[in-house]
């Protein structure tokens, strides 16, 4: 008996030596999290000058575009009062998993970046409409992507995609898509599934035949294919709803047959939208002669064929100015939500009733971009 019970105050010892082992070994664990943490604290002081204002500022609408950030400062994962957050134009690789707790947030812009992967934590803000990520390094969308129930708008321009992103199919309000300037050779053939996209960008890409599942895409509106290698098109008037398609910088001399309310861009479509208009004028002053009130369905303005904009053209604080003429039309069936088509540089620029081409490919060549363009938009529907 008492060997056993001297045996047993052994264990006790040993067991209470191993338990103040463990505990200073997570006593310097901690130590070590502490200091990496306030190491960390202290590279976050030393932010670009201006930084720390907009930071305390209370405004809803942070940009933090072109700081030369390498990583997101913590503090900003704090502010849950944002809910528009531009960090445009630095070399950002990932985000940290506390910018899920920025669940106001509806507006994400991380172009030129270098992000390789999407991070997770972004799927996770449930109330993000609009998602910017052109100019990174993506090759793929992660599953859970699907999440984002509440997204209208995805920008995936100027990344490394081959093949089209499947991920896609589970987003039930996306209306926007830019994906050009990808390496994209087909599109699958179950695409028609997205029944609320209105607006797909798919220029720059590898197409050498048109895709023929567009053509079951009955309630697109805007499709553009500028800068791939189709040599014939189809004729695109099952595509009801098609306002404006852009085909430029295809080995094709004229434009496809399109409904009468289209307007194309494209080799040949000047002449081709003349034409259309002097028919139309005719049929006004016959509707006139008759005593009949005519019905104007469109007004074309400046319809010669689009020009390269130029590189000073998207200078900081400029417009694009007269390098690149502008085609317009009234639509009044045509009702974007002003949030959907906000970016400045975006290639469509809906203001009220009225939708203007822009240039023939969306241009990010500027040093800073104004993001004070959908205020302004707003202004101007609401006035």
């Amino acid at each position: 008996m008492g060997n056993s019970s001297g045996k047993g105050e052994g264990d006790e010892e040993q067991e209470g030596e191993e338990e103040e082992e463990e505990e200073e070994k997570d006593g310097e664990e901690v130590k070590i999290v502490q200091q990496k943490k306030k190491k960390e604290e202290e590279v976050e002081e030393e932010l670009p000058l201006g930084v720390d204002e907009l930071l305390e500022s209370g405004d809803p609408v942070l940009d933090l575009s072109y700081r030369k950030f390498k990583r997101l400062p913590a503090r900003v994962c704090r502010l849950t009062h944002v809910e528009k957050l531009y960090v445009c134009g630095n070399s950002l690789r990932t985000l940290p998993e506390s910018i899920s707790h920025l669940q106001g947030l509806r507006i994400l812009a991380l172009d030129f970046n270098k992000l390789e992967d999407v991070p997770l934590a972004i799927c996770q803000l449930a109330n993000l409409s609009r998602l910017y990520l052109g100019s990174n390094r993506l090759m793929s969308l992660p599953p859970e992507l699907k999440n984002l129930r509440s997204l209208r708008c995805l920008w995936l321009e100027s990344n490394y995609f081959q093949w089209f992103p499947k991920e896609l199919y589970e987003l039930p309000n996306l209306r926007s898509l830019q994906i050009g300037d990808n390496r994209l050779k087909t599109l699958p053939p179950d695409l028609c599934h997205m029944e609320t996209l209105r607006g797909l960008w798919l220029y720059g890409n590898r197409f050498q035949t048109f895709p023929k599942v567009l053509l079951s895409m009955e309630g697109l509106e805007i499709l553009d294919l500028d800068r791939n290698k189709i040599s014939e098109f189809p004729s695109l008037k099952r595509i009801r709803s098609l306002r404006l398609f852009s085909y430029d910088h295809n080995p094709v001399k004229e434009p496809p047959k399109v409904g009468e309310e289209v307007v194309v861009i494209g080799e040949g479509a000047a002449e081709f939208l003349e034409m259309r208009e002097a028919r139309k004028d005719r049929r006004r002053k016959e509707a006139a002669l008759a005593g009949e009130e005519p019905i104007i369905h469109g007004i074309l303005k400046n319809s010669s064929s689009k020009q390269a904009p130029n590189e000073d053209d998207f200078k900081e604080g400029n417009e694009k100015e007269a390098g690149s003429p502008i085609l317009e039309y009234d639509a009044p069936e045509l009702e974007y939500d002003e949030e959907e088509f906000e970016y400045e540089t975006e290639e469509m620029t809906c203001e009220g009733e009225c939708l203007e081409y822009e240039g023939e490919e969306l241009e990010y060549d500027r040093a800073h971009l104004d993001y004070e363009y959908e205020e302004e938009m707003e202004r101007e529907v609401e006035a």
